[in-house]
Parts: C-alpha cells; sequence; structure tokens
C-alpha cells in the first residue's frame, strides 16, 4: 500500500525543496542558507510535510532531520547546469538507498521532448516498480525541455506534463505553472487522479507568489513544492506561514 499519508496531510501538500545545490549551483546561495541545517529549521518551524534532498545532505545531516520529524522525500537523479545541449537526469541514488536514509518518499526529473527522454522514462520504470513494492510513493518532475519542445504552445506543454504523470503511474506530478489559471485547470484535468504540485521557481513578489498559490488551490492541485521563493526570502518563516494558510485555508 502507498503511504502518501506520510507527506500528505489532509489531501494538501507543502514541501521544501533544496535539490538546487546540485541542479544550479551554489549561486543560488548565501551565508545563511548555503547551510542545510538553516533549511531544515525551516521546514520544521514552518510545518512542512517534507522536505526534499539529493542522498548526500539526506546522509550528512541525517541526525538532523530525524530530530526534526519532517518527512523525508530522496531526490534519485539529477544534473549539472554545466553541460549544454539536450538534457538528461541519470540516477544517482536508489530506492534502497534512500529507505536507508530514512526516506517516505521518493522524487524523479524526466524532460519530456529531450532526445534523451527514452532513457529517463525507463529509469524511472524501474524505480516506481521499487518504491511501490516497498510502500513509497514517488513524485515526478516533469519540465518540457528539449528541441523537441520547440514550437508547441506552453498551454499544451504543460498539460502533456501532466497527462505523462498519469500515463507513467506517479503519484505526485511536479509541474511548472505557466502563470494562467485556465491552462493550469487544464492540466490538473489532464493528470486525472494523479495528484498535482507546483513548483515555486525562481524568486517572485510575495503578492504574486500568494496569488499563484491561491489560484493553484483553486483549480485542483493538491499543493507547492517551494525551494527558493522561501529559503531566499528575508523572512522564510512568515512566507512559509503565509502559503500554508492559503493551502490550508478550509482545515
Amino acid at each position: 500500500m502507498i503511504k502518501l499519508n506520510k507527506i500528505v496531510r489532509k489531501g494538501k501538500a507543502l514541501f521544501l525543496a533544496y535539490d538546487q545545490g546540485l541542479e544550479h549551483g551554489p549561486t543560488d546561495f548565501n551565508d545563511k542558507n548555503v547551510d542545510p541545517e538553516f533549511i531544515i529549521k525551516i521546514a520544521k518551524k514552518g510545518k512542512y510535510t517534507g522536505i526534499i534532498f539529493q542522498k548526500g545532505i539526506a546522509e550528512k545531516y541525517s541526525r538532523e532531520i530525524k530530530l526534526s520529524k519532517i518527512p523525508l522525500i530522496v531526490k534519485l537523479n539529477g544534473k549539472t547546469n554545466l553541460v549544454m545541449g539536450e538534457p538528461v537526469s541519470r540516477q544517482l541514488c536508489t530506492v534502497g538507498e534512500a529507505i536507508k536514509l530514512g526516506a517516505v518518499a521518493v522524487g524523479y526529473t524526466i524532460y519530456i521532448g529531450s532526445k534523451h527522454e527514452d532513457e529517463m522514462l525507463s529509469e524511472f520504470e524501474s524505480i516506481q516498480r521499487e518504491a511501490h513494492k516497498n510502500g513509497l510513493p514517488v513524485i515526478c518532475w516533469i519540465y518540457p525541455r528539449g528541441k523537441g519542445v520547440s514550437g508547441r504552445k506552453k498551454k499544451d506543454l504543460m498539460a502533456y506534463a501532466a497527462r505523462v504523470g498519469l500515463e507513467i503511474g506517479t503519484d505526485i506530478i511536479k509541474i511548472q505553472s505557466n502563470g494562467k489559471k485556465e491552462d493550469l485547470a487544464w492540466a490538473v484535468k489532464s493528470a486525472g487522479k494523479t495528484r498535482v504540485v507546483i513548483a515555486g521557481g525562481k524568486m517572485k513578489d510575495e503578492k504574486d507568489l500568494i496569488k499563484e498559490v491561491r489560484e493553484s488551490m483553486n483549480v485542483g492541485c493538491i499543493g507547492f513544492a517551494i525551494g527558493r521563493n522561501v529559503w531566499q526570502s528575508k523572512n522564510p518563516l512568515k512566507i512559509s506561514n503565509k502559503i500554508r494558510e492559503v493551502i490550508w485555508k478550509n482545515d
């Protein structure tokens, strides 16, 4: 049985993402947020339903994560931004390793539209089977990238990403919104019974961010997987509380 209740509360979710160190390099960090302990404290005080780390941080900060009691989601693949060309993100951690690290869910990125799409889809299939065998939910980051998406409408690509998540059997899909409520509503409908969370993305104005959270929840998303908009903020707990209030406004 898939144990979604460990990362979803009352049908909704708020994940604090911190896999950007591998994906973007050190440019996202300052003297405070470069420290994973700072992130763990935000997750605990901000009452997040999950915290997302690559395996290195999950291993080196296992004691702090366990003490925080924040559900751990281990990202199983990743890449740097130093290599140009068609994007591909390969597996760096196994489901078994993630379980030993204390993970209650795992995550994986697929770049649909990349010429390496088939490699990631195949790798995901093995990961999903192993995770489900052990009762772990799988969160799939699905982003349209590469030459295959050239000339396609953002609305169609967003809905396609959501539909791929449903078709391949992921439990939660993480997609990027194009900022248009009607388009996102169609993407959520395309995902069927698969739950949708929205990626926080680059730093936004606080009002714009809260508006995006509200509109996303209104069209059927279950929450957000957010990183830089929180831990790059001057007041991470304040923005966390505002986001949480919108997500669980009727609970």
